[in-house]
């Protein structure tokens, strides 16, 4: 049977590790066991139990405090998971081999791991590899989102991670529940957005006003091809996990590979609690 994989994407300060804790406590209420892979190098402390964790292959700090190579943090980042991608069998060991394992991996926050570099895609492939059924969410918060013009820099940012790695992905609008009431009504108009209505808005900007035209052309690949929608997520709602959970198993068939009971052994196993009871 299959096993199963979020990466959990998105920019720094989007939410993914808070998100990642979310999960991890839904999961303990409605009794799924949800691990969690943190593939940070730079990370320093989490509030959800780590599965595996890349700095027992490689820190940052190994890299950016090597005289010979002297990387500030951003070519350190990609250093490290260079080297995390030559040796992938460490993480096949961390991961074992149990079927039906749900895992989130906790990604680092730096864009060009996804658009410009491929390490991301092969760690994908190799998931693939290994029988995981793996999915992209894309977390974007949602304070950077009440504005057309940001609100369409963030779709294109999610738009060419989804085209470099080539899987499901799930958008998310993060952090709901810090938005104030006005934030939140304007927000309603970006879940399910009308892309040309938001790219002919006018524009209080004429600097951005003068990109009119190149905001409609991008509004109308994004919406001719359905390629983006975005889940709003507000942690201080137990439904809102839920519901963003079931699309994100709808995406990667998460349950269907689960044996169905037949109706007359569920009935069965009522007779023989009731049984039991009666004994008692």
């Amino acid at each position: 049977m299959p096993r199963y994989a979020q990466l959990v994407l998105g920019p720094a300060g989007s939410g993914k590790s808070t998100y990642c804790s979310s999960m991890v406590k839904h999961g303990e209420v409605v009794r799924r066991t949800i691990n969690v892979v943190n593939l940070d190098p730079a990370a320093e402390h989490f509030d959800y139990p780590v599965f595996a964790d890349i700095r027992e292959l490689i820190e940052i700090d190994d890299a950016m405090d090597d005289q010979a190579l002297r990387f500030g943090p951003n070519g350190g980042l990609i250093f490290c998971m260079e080297y995390f991608e030559r040796n992938l069998d460490w993480l096949q060991e961390q991961l074992g081999e149990d079927e039906d394992d749900y895992f989130l991996f906790d990604c680092p926050g730096q864009i060009e791991l996804y658009t410009h570099v491929p390490i991301m895609r092969r760690l994908v492939n190799q998931l693939q590899n290994w029988n995981f059924r793996v999915c992209g969410v894309f977390l974007i918060d949602a304070q950077f989102c009440v504005e057309q013009s940001k609100f369409l820099s963030g779709m294109l940012t999610a738009l060419s991670s989804m085209i470099q790695l080539e899987i499901p992905f799930i958008h998310v609008l993060s952090k709901v529940d810090v938005l104030s009431k006005r934030d939140k009504k304007r927000l309603k108009k970006f879940i399910d957005p009308d892309v040309y209505q938001l790219a002919n808005c006018e524009l209080s900007n004429k600097f951005l006003g003068r990109y009119s035209q190149l905001n409609k052309a991008i509004a109308s690949v994004i919406y001719d091809y359905s390629l983006v929608k975005f889940y709003t997520l507000d942690m201080s709602k137990e439904d809102s996990i839920t519901n963003l959970l079931t699309e994100i198993d709808l995406s990667i068939q998460y349950g269907e590979d689960f044996d169905v009971k037949e109706p007359k052994e569920i009935e069965a196993n009522e007779q023989d609690e009731f049984h039991d009871d009666d004994d008692s």
